[in-house]
């Protein structure tokens, strides 16, 4: 019952203002009311009819998105698909609504003689094209245009991890205007919608939600790639947070004092291959320095002891 009110509300406001002026006289009769005057009530029948048949579109479309999206569960593994659908139907009700409220207040406005001399005046001089890309050229337009077109296009989704401006997180919000980035450490970052299509960023579960973490060391000459090679087998097999995919442990540089040494490895999803990556970080480093003391990164100095002979 408490999931309808708004709905039952709407429909009882609707019965009311197609009615009011029965109820109106009704309720002036059985109160002693005869000099009560209604006309503003009465006059603005059709105006409070249109807010709410507006309303009860909104309400429709909300109970028709919730119905349609119980089919996709964004909770699941592999959530791609319901991503997808979350973030078209999302933005597809916010542009409905946009319309309708646009529309609900236009025609209200046009009840006013005044208001609709203006209006028909604009649309006859400069046609409605004319007005739509001129509103066109405004930021906050523009803002529309670029959330609609993010809606189709979908460069990223709903709960996307995304790097943004040297922070790292997951799309929470896609909206019109603006878009909602959680954190890492949940904190949001909120971004208009020009941004993402001026401005480049990394979406790391555009296409699958899996991904490759890397891990550098830096270690002395002397350490065996091969007992690293072999460790980390080991650490990999060892945890579940592997998905069992890539494993690559390679030499990537050589510098005068150290070597650095690039691991590779493979998770389910990015907050997975970020715990992964610590995890092999620590496991690699506590291997080293109880198998290889030796091999840790270390400065050289070598002591000549120069005789000086004297005659």
């Amino acid at each position: 019952m408490r999931k309808h009110i708004k709905l039952i509300t709407c429909i009882i406001l609707i019965l009311i203002f197609f009615y009011i002026e029965t109820l109106l006289n009704f309720s002036s009769s059985v109160l002693g009311l005869e000099n009560f005057d209604n006309s503003l009530l009465v006059s603005q029948r059709q105006n409070f009819l249109i807010f709410c048949f507006a309303w009860l579109l909104i309400i429709f479309l909300r109970k028709g998105k919730r119905s349609f999206l119980k089919h996709y569960d964004i909770s699941a593994e592999d959530n791609l698909e319901a991503r997808k659908m979350y973030t078209q139907i999302s933005l597809l009700e916010k542009i409905i609504i946009f319309v309708i409220i646009l529309f609900a207040v236009g025609f209200i406005l046009l009840s006013f003689d005044s208001i609709k001399k203006i209006g028909y005046g604009i649309f006859a001089s400069a046609g409605l094209a004319g007005i739509i890309i001129g509103l066109s050229a405004q930021k906050v337009v523009g803002a529309l245009l670029a959330g609609i077109q993010i809606a189709f296009t979908q460069p990223f989704r709903i709960d996307d991890a995304v790097v943004v401006e040297n922070e790292w997180g997951w799309i929470e919000e896609i909206n019109l205007t603006y878009v909602v980035i959680r954190l890492w450490d949940k904190r949001r970052l909120v971004l208009p919608s020009t941004y993402f299509l001026e401005n480049p960023f990394q979406n790391w579960t555009r296409n699958s939600a899996d991904i490759i973490g890397s891990v550098f060391l830096h270690t002395d000459y002397r350490v065996s790639f091969d007992d690293l090679r072999t460790e980390l087998t080991k650490i990999l097999e060892s945890t579940s947070l592997w998905d069992k995919q890539v494993n690559v442990l390679q030499v990537t540089d050589s510098k005068e004092n150290s070597v650095e040494i690039r691991i590779l490895v493979s998770a389910k999803n990015s907050p997975t291959a970020w715990d992964l990556r610590v995890h092999v970080r620590e496991k690699m480093i506590k291997f080293i320095q109880e198998n290889y003391p030796e091999s840790l990164p270390r400065t050289r100095v070598y002591l000549t002891d120069n005789k000086v002979s004297k005659d």
